[in-house]
């Protein structure tokens, strides 16, 4: 095995807009409706596929069932990649969802698994918002209440993000990413959403798209506002771990453990017989030189299966000042 450079899988959307190209330094075709880049993926046909080395070609989810062990290390056997990483760019709002608990995913046919998910935002327009969870004192018929009457934006808890702000989203909170922003998000290897408000927005033909309020309202466990987690003076600031003063957790939860990494120096990862996840929002990164694969530069996501080891990765400048990066692991 060796590090595993991932080609992002494009998803074009009505929301989308074309700031991965300023945002992450990709290269886009024609086209205004980029929305999504899926970075880690490996549910049925959409595969993360290695864009570079002996291993070139080959599909995230072949390398699960084929050399899992060395892949994932203590956390093997797997049927899938538990995990899917995307970044997006809106540049409208998105409808307001909720996602199921692994428990209420698990009874739909066919099953599923829940959706926990976290965002980290990497650039916010003047006035965007991020919708996530709920006022306080919005119960749950108070919610229903709501929906059925069209203003739902009237029980919703929003604030205006920053770049660089983390929200976690536990499966069962309402939420909505907002016009303006671009954000990196790790979740759940899941698919399974209920559209309970769409801003009474209809399509070009005058139709609503369809809405999905009952079993939406079941899905519903978290009541209350949820806040951001922000790098420097908040009530919620993430904490740097303490056996690497470069990094600083954003979230530790039961699906993963998700953290921003801004070297100074060298920086090493890996060697714990499990894998590691890297997006690089800035900056350019350089791999052991044996690899003879390119330097990690702006937008690039790799996967260091276990078997490799620890890695060291190191900043194209002494400072690295313009290094950060993104790093996902399992608990």
């Amino acid at each position: 095995m060796h590090p595993l450079l991932l080609t992002p899988l494009y998803r074009r959307y009505i929301w989308g807009g074309r700031r991965f190209v300023t945002s992450l330094g990709r290269t886009l075709p024609p086209g205004d409706d980029f929305a999504e880049s899926w970075d880690l993926v490996d549910r049925g046909a959409d595969q993360s596929i290695v864009a570079a080395g002996p291993l070139a070609g080959r599909s995230l989810g072949d390398l699960v069932r084929e050399h899992g062990r060395e892949l994932l290390g203590r956390h093997a056997p797997r049927a899938v990649f538990p995990l899917l990483f995307k970044f997006l760019d809106a540049c409208r709002d998105l409808s307001v969802q909720v996602h199921p608990d692994d428990a209420r995913a698990a009874r739909r046919s066919p099953p599923d698994l829940g959706k926990t998910e976290a965002w980290y935002v990497i650039d916010a327009a003047p006035g965007s918002r991020i919708y996530a969870g709920l006022r306080p004192g919005i119960d749950r018929p108070a919610l229903a209440e709501a929906l059925r009457a069209g203003r739902c934006e009237d029980v919703l808890h929003a604030f205006e993000p920053q770049a660089g702000d983390c929200v976690f989203i536990p499966a069962g909170t309402v939420h909505a990413i907002g016009a303006g922003l671009v954000v990196a998000e790790i979740q759940e290897s899941s698919d399974v959403t209920y559209r309970l408000y769409d801003w009474n927005r209809t399509s070009a033909d005058g139709t609503p798209r369809p809405l999905h309020i009952e079993a939406g309202l079941e899905a519903v466990t978290h009541f209350g506002p949820v806040g951001p987690v922000r790098r420097e003076g908040s009530r919620s600031a993430g904490e740097p771990l303490s056996a690497d003063a470069a990094a600083r957790r954003l979230v530790s939860c039961d699906y993963f453990l998700f953290d921003e990494v801004r070297p100074s120096s060298d920086w090493a990862v890996g060697g714990d017989d499990t894998w590691h996840f890297l997006a690089v929002l800035s900056g350019t990164l350089h791999l052991d030189a044996h690899w003879q694969l390119p330097p990690l530069t702006q937008g690039a996501c790799v996967l260091l299966p276990a078997a490799i080891g620890r890695q060291v990765l190191s900043p194209a400048s002494s400072s690295g000042d313009h290094a950060t990066l993104l790093h996902v692991q399992l608990p």
